[in-house]
């Protein structure tokens, strides 16, 4: 039975990330609204909204994980069923943001894919959107609320890590900007590398800007994918004279030898979200930890729907149990 606080919001999913769906709804103390989503033989995505959504809330979830053009015809196709049933606002709530790398004209001809995909929600009947650590700050513009997963993140090395010999270390200077909101939070050192690319997700040469001798290094990134920058930037670290390396990343996507990667690497633990489900990845391996962000989305709507004020979740996050 809902709360009769939470008597006006229906929270929908989509079929990418079911687990998390179901957390944020026990934390809400709300039930999961109920849609039919189904893949005739035609290829066609197919979707019945079964239960009213005149003049309510509507939050919508969906991540970008596995066959994300399926997910992403799912939340645009769940929105405008939403929309021409006049629902009363639509949230879409999208922990990994698809297409978040295609953000900027980087050769002739190139689309801005990330804005695309933007414009297809709007155009559907989004009326808002919520989304965790954008690939790049440019295209934070296109969004209302997005959200960062490092006060979770802080409050995990301080339970696990002894943070006053540690390092944290970026793995490029794009994002040194997050490295030392980070370093600066637990006041402890920052350094970084500088890498040079032969092509995407393959990287030749990385040099250290900075010392870690004897220190624990603490790599942040926003996503791990085929975990190659990781797994270079971790032995390099290592050779360095760190005792140690712990890797953090929000979003876990790894593909291809990402888990070939992590054991070889050197690396004690690659802390990951569930922005996108890992209980496949974490069978495979016990060099991952997961932290639940079940929380912060679920604050997040229940200050969205009482038009409260959101940015409190940017520094401060109440930690649950922690790992998911």
């Amino acid at each position: 039975m809902a709360s009769a606080a939470y008597s006006t919001i229906k929270l929908f999913a989509g079929s990418s990330h079911p687990e998390l769906a179901h957390l944020i709804a026990k934390r809400l103390r709300i039930p999961l609204a109920r849609a039919n989503i189904t893949q005739p033989p035609s290829g066609e995505t197919k979707i019945t909204i079964t239960e009213s959504v005149r003049d309510y809330d509507v939050y919508i979830l969906n991540t970008g994980a596995g066959a994300i053009n399926t997910h992403l015809m799912e939340l645009c196709i769940m929105i405008h069923a939403c929309k021409i049933a006049s629902a009363k606002r639509i949230t879409a709530i999208i922990p990994h943001f698809m297409y978040a790398r295609q953000d900027k004209k980087d050769k002739s001809r190139a689309p801005i894919t990330a804005k695309l995909v933007a414009n297809m929600l709007r155009e559907a009947g989004c009326d808002h959107v919520i989304t965790m650590d954008l690939h790049a700050s440019q295209i934070q513009g296109f969004f209302d609320v997005p959200l960062y997963a490092e006060p979770s993140m802080i409050q995990y090395m301080r339970d696990h890590i002894d943070v006053k010999n540690c390092v944290i270390v970026s793995p490029d200077a794009g994002g040194a900007k997050r490295a030392t909101s980070i370093a600066d939070r637990l006041n402890i050192d920052f350094a970084l590398f500088h890498k040079e690319r032969k092509k995407a997700n393959e990287v030749s040469r990385m040099v250290l800007v900075g010392t870690v001798t004897g220190k624990v290094a603490i790599l942040v990134d926003d996503m791990a994918d085929t975990c190659g920058t990781l797994g270079l930037a971790a032995r390099n670290l290592l050779e360095a004279g760190a005792t140690k390396v712990y890797a953090f990343a929000t979003h876990g996507i790894l593909s291809g030898p990402a888990i070939k990667v992590i054991n070889e690497s050197g690396m004690e633990k690659l802390v990951i979200t569930n922005t996108i489900p890992q209980s496949e990845n974490t069978e495979k391996t016990d060099k991952i930890d997961v932290i639940d962000v079940s929380h912060v989305l679920a604050e997040t709507i229940r200050r969205s729907h009482f038009g409260e004020s959101v940015s409190y979740l940017f520094h401060e996050v109440p930690y649950s149990n922690g790992i998911a």
